[in-house]
């Protein structure tokens, strides 16, 4: 029906002026996104979706309020309540993988021992949220991540009751936690997992980030992704397609493989950081392309970086066929996945990917139909309320472990709520 077949209007019927961003996303297959965000906070919305000047189904709609935007701090006290509201799974098949390791968790044990261990050579946050109030403490030099994981905590504490519950995160890419049982494993909470340690994964701070800026200033997320998704199918360029750093051997591999059969794979390096830049082997470094443009062709590789790729949610949303190289690192979501099914393997070493991607041109409509099906993971599993749910039930879970209260250790400060609010609100739950 085209990008404009539907407008959209939100309103606050009882206020003056109505402070709402709307956004209407052409899925290009019949069906629209729309997607809005709030700066202020009002007793009702009413949303009107009009095709010509007719509305549309039941349209207008009322949310009866208080509605409340992303900074207004009213926790729903019931966190059965939440996760009813919000649909979220009751059992997350990874969280009990990565919790099977630590039958008990002893805050004070752990206090003293994960700085101890980890505290000198890496960077680490010690985060305690007791009351609904987030507390940290930082380990190592290189603790700017925290912005990622201090942001989240905040957007739940404002949403719904936490847990009171004591933990570590590992800012680094890599995940700490080498030990095998019946050693004495810590539980160390980690964007990535790797199937050599026992790290808890969470989603990474990329996907995270994307869903609490959505509309702000993040460009690359899992709804803006859907609305470019580029031509259809049959349309697009049939070479497979990479572009990133230098970060892994194998992706060097990749660009000399590109050089070799140019007509088959256009990969190529956008800049260089971890190996010496050899123009011979490698070819120029290549501009910057928009993520989008990227579906401008059907095979996408997946390659690591010095862990997981932290690309594949937003791959997996377009509808391009990705091609995944097989890794000992994982997020939080790859164990749900299915070779064959949402992807097409293929060897660490690269050794079979000209034979899959081969595969692919030659069983087009089988292919087609993987893009499908990941298209389709990403859309059930991988949006907005998943990722707040995921984290939620993890802290929930990992609470119900601890065997003595969490406390707000020695040199713990606050992590404050953002102030810069210019419309306060009034939260209905707080006398």
């Amino acid at each position: 029906p085209g990008e404009n077949a539907f407008q959209v209007k939100i309103t606050a019927p009882d206020e003056q002026f109505t402070r709402v961003g709307v956004q209407v996303l052409d899925r290009k297959d019949g069906s629209f996104l729309v997607r809005y965000r709030m700066y202020a906070s009002y007793n009702n919305l009413k949303i009107e979706v009009k095709t010509g000047d007719k509305h549309v189904a039941k349209s207008p709609y009322i949310l009866k309020g208080p509605i409340y935007h992303e900074n207004c701090d009213c926790p729903q006290e019931e966190s059965s309540v939440w996760l009813e509201e919000m649909n979220c799974p009751q059992i997350i098949p990874q969280i009990q993988r990565d919790l099977a390791n630590f039958p008990i968790v002893d805050p004070d044990k752990i206090a003293k021992e994960i700085p101890q261990r980890f505290g000198q050579r890496q960077s680490l946050c010690h985060y305690t949220i007791k009351d609904n109030k987030v507390y940290i403490k930082t380990y190592g030099e290189h603790v700017g991540f925290r912005i990622f994981m201090d942001a989240i905590l905040l957007s739940l504490t404002r949403k719904v009751k936490m847990p009171d519950v004591e933990f570590f995160v590992n800012l680094g890419d890599w995940p700490l936690e080498k030990k095998k049982p019946p050693q004495n494993l810590h539980p160390i909470f980690s964007w990535c997992g790797s199937s050599e340690s026992k790290d808890i994964v969470m989603p990474t701070y990329d996907l995270t980030d994307s869903v609490l800026e959505t509309m702000g200033r993040v460009s690359l997320d899992m709804m803006s992704v859907q609305a470019n998704t580029g031509p259809s199918w049959e349309e697009k360029n049939t070479t497979a397609f990479w572009r990133g750093r230098d970060s892994r051997k194998e992706r060097l591999e990749l660009v000399k493989l590109s050089r070799k059969y140019p007509e088959i794979i256009d990969a190529a390096f956008t800049n260089f950081f971890f190996f010496k830049h050899d123009e011979s082997l490698y070819g120029p470094i290549v501009k910057h392309i928009s993520f989008f443009d990227f579906f401008k062709y059907k095979y996408q590789i997946n390659i690591d970086g010095t862990v997981a790729a932290y690309r594949l949610p937003y791959l997996l949303a377009g509808n391009s066929v990705v091609l995944k190289q097989d890794s000992i690192y994982y997020e939080h979501f790859y164990n749900e996945l299915q070779p064959w099914k949402h992807y097409i393997p293929f060897k660490s070493d690269l050794s079979d990917l000209l034979e899959k991607i081969q595969w692919a041109k030659e069983h087009d409509e089988e292919a087609k139909n993987i893009a499908k099906s990941g298209q389709e993971f990403a859309r059930s599993n991988l949006m907005g309320d998943h990722i707040f749910c995921y984290y939620f039930k993890l802290f929930q879970e990992y609470a119900s472990l601890q065997v003595s209260e969490p406390k707000i250790r020695d040199g713990m400060e606050k992590v404050q709520q953002p102030d810069d609010d210019l419309f306060p609100c009034t939260c209905h739950r707080r006398k």
